[in-house]
């Protein structure tokens, strides 16, 4: 797919969503509000941000116009991700000019500045959405050790990053994510391509280093020594991107500073590569040139990733930032083993890569399920999903176990523009799942709202901490044929949930979404036939009429028990879900073709 078709492909998509919010009767959505929300998504599911929530928002403060379209915060608060959307709506490329995206950017850094002094929270309404979004960027602003503001565009923009500001004392990314770098991102399934490192310019030179070339075997190997502040640099430029995804995760369990590793860099910096295990990188492209005396070295990486060694990077980062008095990173080497990927299949990639970072974070206790993509489990819900056929015949659904492998599954087997299309017929991106929307939809089902909202990579971990006891077990199939037509049933009450709901609400429609999930396992999941909603393959009327009703009892039991917190993060309390489960709930309409009468227990409507 060109970059031309992909544009219409995106624009067709965000028509298609805004007509089925306006046939759910949740009010006419914003255009540029939906883009946001696919873009957001998008960046998430690759590993660029965290989890977003779109969260409209203009106001005119004096003469100053402040804007924003969506944020993403981590979960430690530490990282603060805003969104402003530009869309055009365009349907053949166009450039946007640099101007133009500049001042977006302005707009959304008055957002931030005022937020941050707290002068904003002071003239806005409490019932507005971002109300409880200022006041969190005010309470947390101090301790925010990164922020970044990105300018979404369906255009074309020259320039995809600005130079940074200062605001209050904190360093601000300004980047633009035009349909461009977009594209690039579907077309390659990850974000690896923009991390390119020259050490010409981060170190002054090639590295000196073993190369092994490896000419029977998936990759080449070198072994060298990353100077602190050349490491430092990187990961300042390309943050979290630089890790990879399994190793954030891993992060924001551990904490992001190495209490030892501090220390070696305060009192003995020249011991650092004596005293650290190093790192393990994994890269797309490596190009050998010649250090001073004539040896080789590593001029320079495309699509570098660390896979190993995450918390030593971002210490090494953080400890100078905090204490830039007392640590020199230029009197400090980190040892580093470079695997330079060879391997054509993704499939078979993430899976190559996931046993590095398995074997190689072993020292650090990373559990396996941190590192699942090749999990029995997973294998055998991919497995029934290619094999089993959908009521009408014709379809199926698709597990993409591994990033990248429902593309790979259309290049390959859609040889021909005839069957290409008869392929996304049959397997529409509707009715792809991904390891973390699986985990997303069981555990909300499993009336587990919390745990749901704290994020797909943290939700993921505890979905497959259930799944480890509950499926591996030592012979025979583990997942059922009848398991996974009811997985695909939960799947199908999610999506609809999110269908019915979208627009409905202008912020936190994620948590909305969750919660609303866990009252209707609450409420009706004994009754509820699942197996008939995998032969309709769809919701009755009524039933979505009932999530509907729901869902809007479930948005105001969010915003009144959060009492002034922001809503994502109450969200993520065990507290808030006995709040919201408590809660009256009107009693279902008795109609509903997909309950089974007599069976389970009786419809619970009070807060008993």
């Amino acid at each position: 797919m060109e970059l031309g078709e992909f544009l219409h492909q995106t624009q067709a998509d965000v028509k298609a969503n805004v007509q089925d919010r306006l046939g759910e009767g949740g009010g006419y959505p914003y255009p540029e509000s939906v883009f946001a929300e696919v873009v957001m998504e998008h960046m998430s599911e690759i590993g660029m941000t965290f989890e977003p929530a779109v969260c409209h928002y203009t106001a005119k403060v004096g003469n100053a116009t402040l804007r924003l379209s969506g944020y993403a915060v981590s979960d430690e608060q530490d990282q603060l991700d805003l969104f402003i959307s530009l869309y055009a709506g365009a349907d053949e490329i166009r450039h946007i000019p640099d101007s133009e995206t500049k001042k977006a950017a302005e707009h959304c850094l008055r957002f931030l500045a005022r937020s941050a002094d707290g002068t904003l929270a002071a003239k806005m309404e409490e019932s507005d959405d971002a109300y409880s979004l200022t006041l969190t960027i005010h309470g947390c602003y101090d301790k925010l050790d990164q922020i970044r503001i990105y300018v979404l565009t369906d255009r074309r923009a020259k320039a995809k990053n600005f130079k940074s500001r200062e605001i209050r004392g904190k360093t601000v990314k300004l980047e633009v994510m035009d349909i461009e770098r977009l594209y690039h991102h579907w077309s390659t399934g990850r974000p690896r391509d923009e991390l390119t490192v020259d050490f010409n310019e981060v170190a002054g030179g090639p590295l000196p280093c073993i190369y092994v070339p490896g000419e029977m075997s998936e990759y080449d190997y070198a072994l060298t020594a990353l100077p602190g502040e050349a490491l430092r640099f990187v990961y300042d430029k390309y943050g979290d991107r630089l890790l990879e995804a399994n190793v954030r995760s891993f992060l924001s369990v551990t904490g992001k500073v190495n209490k030892g590793i501090r220390d070696t860099l305060r009192s003995a910096p020249e011991r650092f590569m004596a005293y650290n295990n190093g790192i393990v990188i994994v890269t797309d492209e490596l190009r050998l040139g010649r250090t001073a005396d004539g040896g080789p070295g590593v001029l320079w990486m495309r699509g570098m990733q660390v896979v190993n060694g995450g918390q030593t990077t971002a210490s090494l980062f953080f400890s100078q930032r905090k204490h830039p008095n007392e640590i020199d990173l230029r009197r400090v080497r980190v040892p580093a083993k470079i695997i330079v990927l060879k391997t054509p299949d993704p499939v078979a990639e993430e899976e190559f890569v996931a046993n590095i970072s398995k074997y190689a974070n072993s020292q650090n206790n990373v559990k396996q399920s941190d590192l699942s993509a090749n999990k029995r489990f997973h294998r055998e819900v991919e497995n029934l999903a290619s094999t089993t056929i959908c009521p009408d015949g014709i379809g199926r659904w698709f597990y993409e176990r591994a990033a990248g492998s429902y593309k790979t599954m259309l290049a390959r087997d859609g040889t021909t523009a005839a069957r290409a299309k008869r392929l996304r017929q049959a397997i529409p991106p509707a009715r792809k799942i991904t390891k973390t929307d699986l985990a997303k939809y069981l555990n909300a089902w499993e009336q587990l709202p919390h745990v749901v909202s704290f994020g797909a990579q943290k939700n993921f971990v505890r979905f497959m901490d259930r799944m480890t006891t509950a499926h591996d077990r030592s012979a025979g199939q583990s997942v059922t044929l009848t398991e996974f037509k009811r997985m695909i049933a939960k799947a199908i009450i999610y999506r609809t949930t999110q269908k019915v709901t979208r627009g409905r609400y202008p912020a936190f429609q994620a948590n909305v979404v969750t919660y609303t999930v866990a009252v209707v396992a609450c409420q009706l999941g004994a009754r509820l036939d699942l197996d008939r909603v995998w032969w309709q393959q769809e919701l009755s009327s009524e039933l979505r009429g009932q999530i509907m009703t729901w869902a809007d009892k479930v948005h105001a039991e969010l915003h009144r028990t959060a009492n002034g917190r922001m809503v994502s993060e109450w969200a993520k309390k065990p507290d808030c879900w006995a709040a919201v489960r408590s809660a009256t709930y009107a009693q279902s309409v008795v109609d509903i073709p997909e309950l089974t009468a007599g069976v389970g227990a009786p419809l619970r409507t009070g807060s008993g």
